[in-house]
């Protein structure tokens, strides 16, 4: 299947899709070369805004507008820097911004901003959500309005630094048949500017109800996901350095999720982050890679390409190009 790069004119990746209106809004982080050396931790990806882009055709196809900045890191009281992946939801006629970025401790939390249009801009709160931490926010509205917060990232995302929602004096990362680190998931309260509830560990297991471990190369890394499918609920995810992009199927949103396989191949860069979403009766999965940028990973490009399921509600792996 071809793929389109969505917005060659500037850099940006983690595009969240979401249908708002009958148009289409992606809701991206916006790289930039800030001169920061590479390292482990992420110090490279230095994004300071959020810009949101929209079309209202085949995604394959049609125009794509820039509607420019809907948030700046320089608004956001609580937040230093690094304003990593967001995604949007509409709740009561309103939309949720909910970010990630780093305090001026130098550590990841989530944050909201709401704006009364899709288009932004979005006006944050003066303060990070109550229990988050890390990055990677996905927030999914099932079909009797509840919204949960999907979250996580390791190594730089910070997830190894805690256990069980609360802060380790010592960072810890399984290994070998140990646990490995989950994505969290919590459920907002009905304004969506709070947890509800101590987010939970979302659980992958194999086709045996067997928790996957951590030295399985499909366990979950970062980029939490969750879309319906014929009343099924698809947990897709990066599984980071070991360069997959993977799904798990459930039948609630908080699992358990058994894995089913990989949705991409290859994963073009370090990693891809990636959302999946149906518009006009069709469904296509956004990513990003680094080819435009010349294998520069923290300058990576807007991608969709179409997704199709069998018969049995599998995702068919599609190959990047």
């Amino acid at each position: 299947m071809k793929s389109r790069y969505l917005f060659p004119k500037d850099y940006m990746a983690d595009p969240s899709a979401n249908v708002f209106n009958g148009r289409l809004y992606i809701y991206p982080s916006h790289d930039w070369d800030s001169g920061e050396c590479f390292d482990d931790d992420g110090g490279h990806f230095q994004m300071q805004d959020y810009h949101v882009l929209s079309l209202g055709d085949d995604p394959m196809t049609a125009p794509v507008t820039d509607h420019g900045v809907i948030l700046d890191v320089k608004d956001v009281p609580w937040a230093e820097k690094q304003m990593w992946d967001n995604d949007v939801v509409e709740k009561n006629g309103k939309y949720y911004l909910i970010f990630s970025a780093k305090d001026y401790n130098g550590v990841f939390h989530l944050g909201v901003a709401v704006s009364e249009t899709p288009e932004g801009p979005f006006v944050p709160k003066a303060d990070p959500i109550r229990g988050s931490y890390s990055i990677d926010p996905c927030v999914f509205k099932d079909e009797d309005g509840s919204v949960y917060c999907y979250f996580g990232g390791i190594w730089g995302g910070q997830l190894q630094w805690y256990k069980d929602n609360k802060a380790l004096k010592c960072e810890h990362l399984p290994e070998g048949n140990e646990a490995p680190l989950p994505s969290r998931v919590a459920k907002m309260t009905d304004d969506v500017l709070q947890f509800s509830e101590a987010s939970r560990p979302v659980l992958i297991v194999d086709e045996n109800g067997k928790p996957l471990t951590a030295d399985n190369p499909h366990r979950f890394f970062e980029a939490s996901w969750m879309h319906k499918y014929n009343g099924k609920y698809y947990f897709s995810y990066s599984t980071g350095d070991t360069h997959y992009l993977c799904y798990a199927v459930g039948d609630n949103p908080y699992g358990p999720f058994t894995y089913k396989g990989v949705i991409l191949e290859p994963v073009v860069g370090w990693t891809t982050h990636h959302s999946i979403a149906e518009f006009k009766g069709k469904w296509y999965l956004f990513h990003h890679d680094c080819v435009p940028s010349n294998d520069t990973t923290w300058l990576r490009s807007l991608k969709v390409i179409p997704l199709s399921y069998d018969e049995e509600g599998n995702i068919i792996k599609m190959e990047s190009e």
